[in-house]
C-alpha cells in the first residue's frame, strides 16, 4: 500500500454536513474543477456544464446534499466560510433562474435536470463515490475531468491514489501502530507528542496549535447550536430533533448564558452514571443533528460520525476536569493519529467499508485520545483503539431514505459510549496481555469492508433503507 503522509487537518476538516464524502468531497471536487479551467484560461469560453454522479453519489447524493455541494462548489463558494443560513436559497435560485455563476465570474446557462445526471445504475472501479465534471466551449472543444471523494473529505482526481501534497521529511513516519508504538517507545514521548513533532514539519507550533483550536471552537459551537435548536430535520423522514429538549430537560431550569455558564450549569447537576451517559448521548444528537440540517460540523474522521469525538471531548472537559487548552490540543492530536492509521491501513469511507469505517473509526479515535488524556501509557492508548473498533467491526451503512439520519444520528451517542467504556477497558488493563493489536483491528476491519455486500455500503439499497415503509424518492 503506497505510503501516505497525514496531518491533522486531513482527519479533522471544518465544512458543511450531512456527509463529508457525499458533500464535502464533492464540493471540493466542483472547486478543483472550476479552478483548473480558470488557471488554464477557459472559465469565460465555458458554454455548458454536465455533472455525472456514479455508484453511491448517485444512489444517495439527493439525500446527502451532493447536488446542493456541487453547485456551490461550481459556484465559488467555500464549506468554510460561506453561510449555512444561506445555502438553500441560493441552490433554489440556481434551479429557479437556469443560470450558474462559474466561480461567482461567468455565468452559464444550467439546467438542473439535464445538466445534472444521477446515473444510477453506472459505477466506476477505482472508487464507488465518483463524478465527473464536462465543460463544453463556445469553439466547440469539451474537457472533463473525474474526481473521486474517498471518505473524509478527501478528494483525489482520477489517475491519482493519494493526497496531491508535496512530501516532507517527517521525524516521525508512520504507517502502523507497530511503527506508532516504535517511535513512543524509542523516544518517550506520548502519541500526542509524535504527532506534534510531525505537524511541525508542515508549519510552525504556533500555526498548528492555532489551528487545532479553530477546530475546537467549531466543535464548541456546533455542539452549543444542537443543543439549543429545536424543530425537525430537512429531507422528508420528519425526524425531529432531541438534543435541545433532552438538554432543557437535564438542566431543569438552571440558569446560563454562552458555553462556559452552560458547562458550569451541567457540572452542577452531578455525574452520576445515569446523568452522564444522558450528557454523552445529548452532545452527539446535538452535533449530527446539526450535521443533518447542513450545519458547520467538523469531520471527525467523517460527517457522518462527525459526533462521536465531540461528544467524548465534550465528556472529559465537563466531567474529568479537563477544560485547559493543552489537553484539547492533547485530545485531537492522538485522536488524528488513530484515525490517519485506519485511513492508511483500511479506509474511511462508508462507501467502501460500511459504517465501521466511519462510527467505528471514530470510536476508536475517541477511545485513544481520552486514554492518552486520561493518564494511560502508550500501549493503553493503542489497546483502547482497538477494543472499540473491534466492537464496531461489519457495522453497515443503511441510511433511510438516502439520508444521514436514521440510524446515523443515534449511531453517534452508541459510539461515543463504546469509545469511554473502550477507554475504561484500556486503562484498567495490562497491554502486555492483550491477544488483538491495533494493527490486527485494522486489517480485519479492511479484510471485512472487501468481504461486505456492496448494499450495505451507503448505497441505501440493503438492511434498514430497505425495511423501513417510505415513500422517499431514494428509499
Amino acid at each position: 500500500m503506497k505510503k501516505e503522509q497525514i496531518s491533522i487537518f486531513d482527519i479533522f476538516k471544518i465544512g458543511v454536513g450531512p456527509s463529508s464524502s457525499h458533500t464535502l468531497g464533492p464540493w471540493r471536487a466542483a472547486q478543483k474543477f472550476v479552478w483548473k479551467l480558470e488557471e488554464e484560461g477557459r472559465l469565460a469560453d465555458t458554454e455548458v456544464v454536465k455533472i455525472l454522479l456514479y455508484g453511491s453519489l448517485a444512489k444517495t447524493g439527493k439525500g446527502h446534499g451532493t447536488d446542493v455541494a456541487i453547485l456551490l462548489g461550481l459556484s465559488g463558494d467555500d464549506p468554510v466560510t460561506f453561510d449555512v443560513n444561506q445555502i438553500q436559497s441560493k441552490v433554489e435560485a440556481i434551479k429557479a433562474s437556469h443560470q450558474l455563476i462559474l466561480q461567482g465570474k461567468h455565468t452559464i446557462t444550467f439546467d438542473y435536470a439535464d445538466d445534472l445526471l444521477f446515473l444510477y445504475t453506472e459505477s466506476l472501479p477505482f472508487h464507488p463515490n465518483a463524478v465527473t465534471f464536462q465543460a463544453f466551449f463556445h469553439d466547440g472543444t469539451a474537457h472533463s475531468e473525474t474526481y473521486y471523494s474517498v471518505g473524509g473529505g478527501f478528494v483525489v482526481q482520477e489517475h491519482q491514489d493519494s493526497l496531491d501534497r508535496e512530501e516532507v521529511d517527517l521525524p516521525f513516519p508512520v504507517q502502523t501502530a507497530k511503527d506508532l508504538l516504535m517511535w513512543c517507545m524509542r523516544t518517550g514521548l506520548k502519541v500526542s507528542e509524535v504527532v506534534m513533532e510531525n505537524e511541525h514539519a508542515w508549519r510552525s507550533e504556533e500555526e498548528t496549535d492555532s489551528g487545532v483550536l479553530k477546530l475546537f471552537y467549531t466543535i464548541r459551537d456546533c455542539i452549543y447550536r444542537g443543543c439549543h435548536t429545536t424543530g425537525v430535520l430537512p429531507g422528508g423522514l420528519h425526524v425531529e430533533r432531541r438534543a435541545a429538549n433532552l438538554n432543557k430537560r437535564l438542566l431543569n431550569g438552571q440558569a446560563y448564558t454562552d458555553y462556559e455558564t452552560w458547562m458550569e450549569a451541567i457540572r452542577k447537576g452531578g455525574s452520576s452514571f445515569r446523568y452522564t451517559l444522558d450528557w454523552v448521548s445529548c452532545f452527539a444528537l446535538a452535533v449530527n443533528e446539526e450535521n443533518a440540517s447542513f450545519g458547520r460540523v467538523v469531520t471527525a474522521p467523517t460527517n457522518g460520525a462527525a459526533g462521536v469525538i465531540p461528544a467524548v471531548l465534550q465528556y472529559y472537559l465537563i466531567f474529568c476536569n479537563g477544560y485547559h487548552q493543552a489537553n484539547i490540543l492533547q485530545f485531537i492530536a492522538t485522536a488524528s493519529e488513530i484515525g490517519s492509521i485506519f485511513k492508511k491501513g483500511s479506509t474511511i469511507s462508508a462507501a467502501m467499508g460500511g459504517c465501521q469505517a466511519e462510527i467505528g473509526v471514530s470510536s476508536a479515535m475517541a477511545a485513544a485520545a481520552l486514554t492518552e488524556c486520561l493518564g494511560g501509557s502508550q500501549r493503553q492508548v493503542l489497546m483502547a483503539a482497538e477494543i472499540a473498533m473491534e466492537h464496531h467491526l461489519g457495522l453497515t451503512c443503511d441510511p433511510i431514505g438516502g439520508l444521514v439520519q436514521v440510524p446515523c444520528i443515534e449511531r453517534n451517542t452508541m459510539g461515543a459510549i463504546k469509545a469511554i467504556t473502550a477507554s475504561q477497558l484500556a486503562l484498567q488493563s495490562n497491554p502486555d496481555k492483550a491477544k488483538v493489536s491495533l494493527d490486527a483491528v485494522v486489517h480485519t476491519m479492511w479484510e471485512t469492508a472487501l468481504d461486505m455486500n456492496v448494499k450495505y455500503k451507503e448505497t441505501s439499497d440493503g438492511g434498514l433503507a430497505t425495511n423501513i415503509p417510505l415513500s422517499l424518492p431514494e428509499c
